[in-house]
C-alpha cells in the first residue's frame, strides 16, 4: 500500500498526504502516527488528530524518543539518557572539551588518553573533576605493549582520580593493569550485595580477545595482584563473580586500530559467544554488547540498533567537530572525505608487530610513506644495512631531517617518557630503527594535530569509512561545514535520525510505502527537534 501524493488544503489536515506533510508527520517521535485509507487514497498522520470519518486505519506505529533505543540497562548502569558513546581517539583528540560536552548532554564520551604523558591526562582529569562532577564519563586506556610503562602510569592515575570508567583498546590479551583496574573498585554493600566500582568498556574486533572480558579476570594475575598489595583478598574473591568488563564494542570498519570487519558478521558472532558463556559462567552480571565502526548516518545507526546493539559508538566523524583535539586543516580535510578515501597504514605503537591502523587518503601521503617505513624495517637489520641512496632519499623525502638528528629527539623522547625503550636499543640496531621510524609515525599524528602547513602532506588522520557516508549525509545541510559540527549536534541528530529511520522501517514491515523522499531524515538544529539542551 503507497500513500498517495496530493495537494492539502490550507487549513493543517488530520491526514497528510505530500512529502512535506508525511515527512513532518514522521518526525514527531514523540507521538504514535497512523496510516489510512480515505476516498481519495492513502495518508498519514499523528493519533492526537481525530481520523477523518470515512478513514480506515491500515497501519500504526507507537512513539519512539531517542532516549528509548538500545539499552536501559546500558543507560542505568552509566548513569546516561542515551545508549550512545562518543569513543575515544588517542593522542587528545578526544579532548577535554569534547567529553564535557558530551556529558552535560546526556551521552557517554571517552577522553582519548591514549600516547599521552601522564601530566597531560591528569589534568585532563582535574577538568572533568572541576567541571562536570558527578557526570558519567570514561578514559580510554590502551594497551601498550611496546611502552607497558604508560599503561600502569594511567591506571595510577584513574585509580588516583576515581575514574569510574574506561574504555579499553587494542587490547589483545589481559594484562595486569586492566585487571588492577576492574578488581580494585569491587566491594560488598552494607546489605551484602555487590559494588562494581570502577566499570570497563572493552573495544575489541575478535571474537577470541572479546571472551577474554566476558570472563572473570584470571585468577593467577588476580593472586598476583593480591601479593603485590595492589588489591585486598576480598576484592580477589569478588572478582570470581564478575566478568573483566561490563560492556563489549564489536568495533568493525573504523577509522584507527581496526581488522576492518564487517558489523553485520562481528557484531551476532560476540553475541553469540557472549551468550554461550553466559550459560557456561551462570555469571550474576550480564555482558551488553555495542556497535561500533562505519556508524555515521542514521540508517547505519537504526541498524546497529535493529541488530540488538545495547548502545553505539562513534568516532572519525567526532574527529570534524569544534570540540575534537586537531588542527582547523584537519577538520576541513576530514569535511571533504569520501566513503573510499581511506587506507591502511602501519601503527605507530605496535610498529615492529606490523599492525596497522585505518587513515585518511585523501589530501595526505602518509600512508604510502609510512608503508615505505615499515618495508624497510623488514627488510634490513638496522639502519647501517639500508644502502646510502636508499638511506639518503628516506632522509631527504620522508624523515626531512638526518637520521642522527632524529635519533637525538628520540633520545630525548624517550629519556622523560620511558627511558627502558633507550635501554633495550642500546644493543639492537634493529630496534633503534624501529624508535626512528616511529618518530616520523608519532610526529605525522603531532603535525596534523596542531596544523604544521610545513607537514601537510605527512598528515596522519586516523578515519574509517564512517566519515564519507557523515558528508553525503550531511551534505546541503547545516552540518555540511565543518565550523557548524559540534558533538553534541552530531549525536542529536545520528539518534534522532535512528529513531525515526526505524519508524519508517516499522511501517514498510506492515507494508506501506511512503512517498519518494519521505523516508532519509535531514540534519535539523536543536530548536527545530524539540531537544534544546
Amino acid at each position: 500500500m503507497s500513500i498517495t501524493v496530493g495537494t492539502e488544503p490550507a487549513v493543517e489536515p488530520a491526514v497528510h498526504t505530500t512529502v512535506q506533510g508525511c515527512y513532518e508527520t514522521l518526525v514527531d517521535l514523540d507521538a504514535p502516527i497512523y496510516v489510512v485509507h480515505t476516498a481519495d487514497g492513502n495518508g498519514i498522520g499523528l493519533s492526537t488528530h481525530r481520523p477523518l470519518d470515512d478513514a480506515t486505519v491500515i497501519a500504526a506505529v507507537g512513539p519512539l524518543s531517542p532516549d528509548r533505543l538500545g539499552s536501559a540497562a546500558f543507560r542505568a548502569h552509566h548513569g546516561v539518557k542515551y545508549a550512545y558513546m562518543g569513543g575515544a581517539m588517542a593522542g587528545g583528540i578526544a579532548s577535554a572539551d569534547y567529553v564535557i560536552a558530551l556529558a552535560r548532554a546526556g551521552y557517554l564520551g571517552s577522553f582519548g588518553a591514549a600516547g599521552m604523558l601522564p601530566a597531560h591526562v591528569e589534568a585532563a582529569l582535574q577538568r572533568f573533576a572541576a567541571e562536570i562532577p558527578g557526570l558519567p564519563y570514561a578514559a580510554n586506556l590502551i594497551h601498550s605493549p611496546s611502552e607497558a610503562e604508560l599503561e600502569r602510569a594511567a591506571v595510577e592515575l584513574f585509580l588516583r582520580y576515581g575514574v569510574r570508567c574506561v574504555e579499553a583498546s587494542a587490547f589483545m590479551d589481559v594484562t595486569p593493569n586492566i585487571v588492577r583496574y576492574r578488581v580494585a573498585g569491587l566491594a560488598r554493600s552494607a546489605d551484602g550485595g555487590l559494588i562494581i566500582g570502577n566499570r570497563v568498556i572493552a573495544k575489541v574486533s575478535r571474537a577470541e580477545v572479546a571472551e577474554k572480558f566476558m570472563r572473570p579476570a584470571p585468577e593467577a594475575m588476580v593472586a598476583d595482584l593480591v601479593a603485590a598489595g595492589l588489591i585486598t583478598a576480598e576484592q580477589a574473591e569478588l572478582a570470581r563473580l564478575v566478568p573483566l568488563a561490563d560492556d563489549i564494542t564489536a568495533e568493525a570498519d573504523s577509522g584507527g586500530h581496526t581488522d576492518r570487519r564487517p558489523l553485520t558478521t562481528l557484531f551476532p558472532s560476540l553475541v553469540r559467544r557472549r551468550d554461550q558463556l553466559r550459560h557456561e559462567l551462570n555469571l550474576p552480571v550480564r555482558v551488553r554488547v555495542g556497535a561500533a565502526g562505519g556508524i555515521g548516518t542514521p540508517i547505519a545507526a537504526a541498524a546497529a540498533f535493529a541488530m540488538g546493539a545495547d548502545y553505539i559508538v562513534t568516532g572519525s566523524v567526532n574527529q570534524s567537530c569544534l570540540e575534537a583535539g586537531t588542527s582547523s586543516e584537519v577538520r576541513h580535510l576530514l569535511a571533504q572525505a569520501g566513503v573510499a578515501d581511506v587506507e591502511m597504514a602501519p601503527a605507530a605503537d605496535m610498529f615492529e608487530l606490523g599492525v596497522e591502523l585505518q587513515v585518511l587518503k585523501k589530501g595526505t601521503m602518509f600512508a604510502m610513506r609510512a608503508k615505505r617505513l615499515y618495508e624497510l624495517y623488514c627488510a634490513y637489520p638496522g639502519l647501517d644495512a639500508v644502502p646510502a641512496e636508499e638511506l639518503a632519499k628516506l632522509e631527504r623525502q620522508i624523515l626531512r631531517r638526518t637520521v642522527d638528528e632524529v635519533w637525538q629527539d628520540v633520545v630525548e623522547y624517550f629519556t622523560r617518557r620511558d627511558p627502558d625503550q633507550l635501554t633495550r636499543a642500546a644493543g639492537d640496531p634493529k630496534r633503534k630503527m624501529a624508535l626512528i621510524f616511529r618518530w616520523y609515525l608519532g610526529m605525522a599524528s603531532r603535525w596534523a594535530v596542531v596544523g604544521d602547513g610545513d607537514r601537510g602532506l605527512d598528515y596522519q588522520i586516523w578515519c574509517g569509512p564512517a566519515m564519507g557516508s557523515f558528508n553525503e549525509w550531511v551534505r546541503g545541510s547545516y552540518l555540511a561545514a565543518a565550523e557548524n559540527r559540534r558533538v553534541v549536534d552530531v549525536a542529536r541528530n545520528l539518534l534522532h535520525g535512528a529513531a525515526f529511520t526505524t519508524r519508517v522501517q516499522q511501517l514498510a514491515l506492515a507494508g506501506v510505502r511512503l512517498p519518494l523522499d519521505c523516508g532519509d531524515y535531514h540534519p535539523a538544529p536543536a530548536e527545530q527537534i524539540g531537544d534544546e539542551l
